[in-house]
């Protein structure tokens, strides 16, 4: 984990003085590309350290820079937008060549991001789209729709209404399913909810799936900051208020491994999971190693692997390019509007990840050990 900036307002006035005065650092807009690695910094803004996801994400960036030679500050905000806000304040007043921001609210920072503009620091916007300012310089992320509809796919293979290759199932349904989705000031909610909903909108008007508590708008089912514990406590009252006469759940769609124990948890907790009551068909996303655990269980049906190394490797290829005043590669240059303008990116390869592909896909490649996934918990 970086270390913390605790700059005073004395001191943060004084290196902006001393930045005018000596014309390097940030605001100098000088020419990075003939300086060595050990003399540039690059400011790391992650959101939190309550997902296993985010703590790899900002450990990864770190390390694959450090590697190349330059220094790195990496902040964690506590799910905390002034946090943030402040952190990301601080990396510009102290002289931060780049910024990399996974942002916790996507509208939040629009006053930071002028200020890095103003100081001519390129900001790469990591996973989570930035909203609402022209100040996004690049977006390195996953394409995002269809991890929504790989996570609605994998919800109709475990009800057996489609097999693995695409073709019809043998199921009839009709099945009852509950939707949950991610917290709404996420930008990439819209897009998971988005792909998912278009995958699953025909089995729905066909009857084939039913949401018993009549609950599919986006704001009806989103769960604020992710948060496993939130989605417990809907996921007990939705079995108190809509399955309450003695019908079953049959698959739950979840945008998230935290979200999805939670929902398993308040399953668990009402009788499922016996011979009498199965579990119902739960997905995932970021291949978390409790959840991982969980699906060589035959608890959970399946998560959306993103592997971060690769996206932590964009990044950095991403803040090189800048560094030597140059434009990164992207491989989408329409679909990320962000609501002042369309911010190239570079989209990075999904995997949905079911018990069977568990070895070849996180094991054999390294992401996760055996031992882990047996202990469903991650060495330190």
């Amino acid at each position: 984990m970086g270390r913390r900036f605790l700059v005073a307002l004395g001191s943060a006035v004084l290196a902006l003085s001393l930045t005018a005065c000596s014309g390097e650092g940030a605001g100098s807009g000088g020419d990075k590309s003939g300086d060595k690695p050990a003399d540039l910094t690059i400011g790391v803004s992650m959101p939190t350290q309550t997902s296993e996801r985010w703590i790899a994400d900002g450990n990864a960036v770190k390390q694959k820079l450090e590697a190349k030679g330059y220094k790195v500050e990496l902040q964690y905000a506590g799910d905390d937008i002034p946090t943030q806000s402040q952190q990301v304040d601080q990396m510009i007043t102290q002289g931060a060549d780049v910024l990399v921001i996974a942002a916790i609210d996507g509208t939040a920072l629009n006053s930071q991001l002028q200020a890095a503009a103003d100081a001519k620091i390129p900001v790469i916007s990591y996973d989570r789209l930035i909203r609402g300012s022209k100040n996004v310089d690049f977006y390195v992320s996953f394409d995002n729709y269809k991890v929504g509809v790989a996570q609605a796919t994998s919800l109709l293979v475990g009800l057996g209404l489609q097999n693995k290759d695409g073709s019809k199932g043998t199921a009839k349904g009709p099945f009852n399913v509950e939707l949950f989705a991610g917290s709404l000031d996420d930008n990439n909610t819209q897009y998971f909810f988005g792909g998912a909903m278009d995958t699953l909108k025909p089995f729905i008007e066909a009857g084939t799936l039913k949401v018993k508590s009549n609950q599919t708008k986006i704001e009806q089912v989103a769960i604020l900051r992710w948060q496993q514990e939130t989605a417990q406590k809907r996921m007990e009252d939705l079995l108190t208020s809509s399955y309450n006469d003695g019908t079953k759940v049959d698959g739950v769609l979840s945008p998230y491994d935290g979200i999805s124990r939670g929902i398993i948890t308040a399953l668990q907790n009402a009788g499922y999971g016996s011979a009498s009551k199965k579990i119902p068909v739960v997905t995932g996303q970021d291949a978390e190693i409790a959840s991982i655990k969980l699906i060589n269980d035959g608890v959970q049906n399946s998560t959306v692997f993103k592997d971060t190394r690769l996206l932590a490797e964009q990044a950095v290829n991403a803040a090189e390019a800048f560094l030597q005043k140059k434009q990164p590669q992207a491989n989408d240059t329409k679909t990320y509007d962000n609501g002042v303008k369309v911010v190239p990116a570079y989209l990075l390869p999904i995997a949905t990840v079911y018990k069977d592909d568990i070895k070849a896909t996180l094991i054999d490649s390294g992401y996760w050990t055996a031992e882990e996934v047996a202990a469903g918990q991650a060495k330190k």
